[in-house]
């Protein structure tokens, strides 16, 4: 999708508005509306580094110009998940906790996120009192009485997500020099190649075959992965306002956003940050043989049977043996050090490589220092 930032973001009646001189906020509807000063957060990145001003809880001013490191996440647990093959141990791919993805350099930030995920709903809440307002008018006032209570009912609808709209999110403005801005959109253009794959995959548990009746079973495949058709586009976390909409990536029960500063976890409610200079994006070619359609862009390298013998051909024991295409994928590995690790693949091959390279890139024209991991190969 086309890329831009926006000069003003509304939640609720507020509206918050970029300008040469930093962030106001202006409240009325069109037509009469009131401001005043800078408030929310305001982000300011650039070759100096990342500039944070968070003046909604009275005026506080704080910045960053490099990274600090982030304490080690505890090791996720090596789990393990049911298989429909008995011989294969499945170990599943997941993250840590949302709320252990943490980073001092967007404390304030995920606080309040956080804070705004737990807060209870306006909508909700009023709807009930108005709902329960209606039921007593209809019992005393018949059709009239429904008629009021039904207007009642969706005034409190609509002035109740109008105050969420503002109670519930979380407000973060962005002011990018051009450079940063550049290298943002490089991030989303990079976003945008991958995301034009065929198909894409989030893998959730695999497990290496290590007996010849499972190999058989299984078409000669050396390893068996549990994976499921996942989701990429852009969107914002219903807990944010800004004036930016950012590529979003679907992995399980956690959805990424990435934004110009820092990846967002979101998962139930609760939220996470991974900065660029913890992410790792790893990347490799992956021989998968593929039982379903063939996705129009995926290369295919070979054939096989569906129940091979020891030397490579057909099984003759086994009726219907058909060949099988094997497609040459991309397998690509999201970690980071403070416990993002998630696996997916695309029918696609050499988009992966542009991501990581542009969130490099991202790194070095905002100033942050990059802390890179040594991960295993996939």
């Amino acid at each position: 999708m086309p890329f831009y930032f926006r000069k003003s973001v509304s939640a609720g009646p507020f509206r918050f508005n970029l300008s040469s001189g930093g962030v106001g906020v202006s409240v009325g509807v069109k037509g009469f509306r009131i401001g005043t000063g800078p408030r929310g957060h305001y982000v300011h990145a650039g070759r100096g580094g990342l500039y944070y001003r968070a003046s909604l809880g009275g005026g506080s001013k704080r910045s960053s110009t490099s990274a600090a490191s982030a304490p080690l996440a505890p090791a996720s647990p090596r789990r393990t998940v049911a298989s429909s093959e008995p011989n294969v141990e499945m170990i599943a791919v997941s993250s840590s906790s949302v709320l252990e993805m943490t980073d001092e350099r967007y404390g304030e930030l995920l606080e309040e996120l956080n804070a705004k995920q737990s807060a209870i709903s306006m909508m909700v809440t009023l709807g009930l009192v108005a709902g329960l307002s209606a039921f007593f008018a209809i019992l005393g006032g018949g059709a009239a009485g429904g008629a009021v209570g039904i207007l009642l009912i969706l005034v409190a609808l609509l002035i109740g997500s109008r105050l969420d709209a503002h109670r519930r999110s979380a407000v973060v403005v962005y002011d990018l020099e051009p450079d940063a801005a550049a290298a943002y959109e490089a991030l989303t253009k990079a976003f945008d190649d991958l995301a034009a794959s065929s198909m894409k995959w989030h893998v959730d548990a695999g497990g290496a075959v290590r007996d010849l009746h499972t190999w058989k079973r299984n078409a000669g495949a050396s390893t068996i992965i549990d994976k499921r058709p996942t989701e990429f586009g852009y969107a914002l976390p219903r807990v944010l306002k800004t004036n930016i909409t950012p590529p979003f990536m679907k992995v399980g029960k956690e959805t990424l956003y990435w934004l110009p500063d820092v990846v967002l976890v979101v998962e139930s409610g609760k939220v996470g940050a991974v900065a660029y200079d913890m992410l790792e994006i790893l990347w490799q070619d992956s021989r998968f043989i593929e039982e379903d359609a063939v996705p129009r862009d995926a290369t295919i390298v070979g054939q096989t049977w569906k129940h091979p013998n020891k030397n490579g051909g057909p099984d003759r024991r086994f009726a219907n043996n058909r060949q099988l295409p094997i497609c040459l994928y991309e397998s690509i590995h999201l970690r980071s050090r403070n416990g993002l690790n998630e696996l997916l693949q695309v029918s696609s091959n050499g988009r992966a490589q542009h991501l990581s390279a542009a969130a490099r890139k991202l790194v070095a024209t905002t100033g942050t220092r990059n802390n890179s991991l040594a991960l295993p190969a996939l």
